[in-house]
C-alpha cells in the first residue's frame, strides 16, 4: 500500500485516466483507494489527508472518466 496526500494521489491518477488504464476503483471512508487496471494489475493507496468532500470529488472524477467505482 502506498501512503500519500490527496494532492499526490490526484496527480498520480490523472495520467491513468487519460489513457483509459483504470478498469475499476474501490474506496472506503478511511481514504483507501484500490485501483484495478485493464492489464490485471492493481495498486492500493492510503490517502492520509482527504476530507469527505475530496473523497467525493475523486470518485466523481473517476466516474466521469468511465471508471466503475465500487464501495
Amino acid at each position: 500500500m502506498n501512503t500519500c496526500t490527496f494532492i499526490d494521489f490526484m496527480q498520480t491518477l490523472r495520467p491513468w485516466l487519460n489513457d483509459d488504464y483504470i478498469h475499476t476503483a474501490r474506496f472506503d471512508d478511511k481514504g483507501n483507494f484500490t485501483l484495478m487496471f485493464v492489464d490485471g494489475g492493481q495498486k492500493v493507496y492510503q490517502v492520509d489527508d482527504c476530507t469527505e468532500a475530496q473523497l467525493k470529488d475523486a470518485v466523481e472524477l473517476l466516474k466521469k472518466n468511465g471508471v466503475s467505482v465500487l464501495k
